[in-house]
């Protein structure tokens, strides 16, 4: 192993959209940021190999992002590498983050000329379905509408709504959950979990179509009805049917074969296995010395250091207990 230390930034899926049904979207890399602010990615693709030990105890802040239009931002680093206490985040970092005046834009909060530009333009509505059934409306720029769902781990989607910016789609998103009941978060841990027996397909695709069904509807009475002139207008958004195409990397862990909860956490100790699939922030591994197969949630190494190397995870002692 190298005495390199490395910040966990997290599990990211840039690049083109599956372009259908079988096949691979996007580029899934673990992006880490070394010592000196240099930034590097390690594939994450079926195939690939991850080895590495768990550097520090505790989380470090990920620095803030400055939005400057649709297409431009520049995520700024840490100066002081400070620890993490508002979530991946330090607090004056928290604090200089456009990202976050996002949430308050469509309920009158003011935001800086570049993050304004973001946010007009064209959001999509979707829900989203996950291994255990547990569903969530969401919103995706027109940019990431693809991206967002593969980096969420999506099993099943649909969008429903096309808006003409961020502020109509976040009204629309918060209708949704007060009149249809649909959450707007699904925890990570639920998702890891649900991934270790998921529900079979034609069930989560069943429940994605009643809750997408739903929410059309939900979304025609409001144009029908009009709203007031504080809110927005029928013309401010149009309804979709539209299937969310998810890459065929993740098809693996979507599948019910058998595999087994990751016995080892990621945040102590070493570990080293072979990536087989992989859905969100979750791998499917294979560990050299058994023929089972493992769920790992890399999303809770995010803001922890790490150190890459050759090593092997422990095989768990008694396999038995995992059948």
């Amino acid at each position: 192993m190298t005495d390199t230390r490395y910040l966990v930034h997290g599990v990211f899926w840039d690049g083109a959209a599956a372009p259908s049904v079988g096949h691979d979207g996007g580029s899934p890399v673990l992006r880490l940021q070394s010592p000196s602010g240099d930034l590097r990615e390690v594939s994450l693709a079926a195939g690939a190999r991850l080895g590495f030990a768990a550097a520090d105890h505790g989380r470090f802040c990920l620095g803030h992002r400055k939005v400057h239009s649709a297409t431009s931002r520049d995520h700024i680093l840490c100066p002081a590498s400070a620890p993490a206490v508002k979530g991946k985040q330090c607090e004056r970092c928290f604090v200089l983050d456009d990202s976050r005046l996002i949430h308050d834009f469509h309920r009158g909060g003011r935001v800086p000329a570049g993050l304004r530009t973001y946010l007009l333009q064209d959001h999509w509505l979707y829900v989203a379905t996950f291994a255990g059934g547990a569903s969530k409306v969401g919103t995706a720029s027109h940019l990431r509408k693809w991206n967002r769902l593969a980096e969420q781990g999506a099993v099943v989607a649909r969008y429903v709504a096309r808006a003409e910016d961020g502020r109509v789609v976040r009204l629309l998103e918060d209708m949704v959950t007060r009149e249809a009941g649909l959450a707007q978060q699904v925890r990570s841990a639920a998702k890891a979990e649900a991934l270790a027996e998921p529900l079979p397909a034609a069930a989560l695709d069943g429940i994605n179509e009643r809750h997408a069904a739903a929410c059309r509807s939900l979304l025609g009475q409001a144009a029908v009805d009009g709203f007031s002139a504080e809110e927005f207008s029928p013309e401010g958004f149009s309804i979709v049917d539209e299937l969310w195409v998810r890459p065929a990397q993740a098809a693996g862990l979507c599948a019910t074969t058998p595999r087994h909860a990751y016995p080892h956490p990621v945040e102590q100790g070493k570990h080293g296995f072979g990536i087989t699939a992989l859905s969100g922030t979750n791998a499917l591994a294979s560990l050299a010395g058994t023929d089972a197969a493992f769920v790992v949630n890399l999303g809770r190494l995010a803001a922890r250091t790490i150190v890459l190397g050759d090593v092997a995870s422990e095989v768990p002692a008694v396999q038995e207990s995992l059948f």
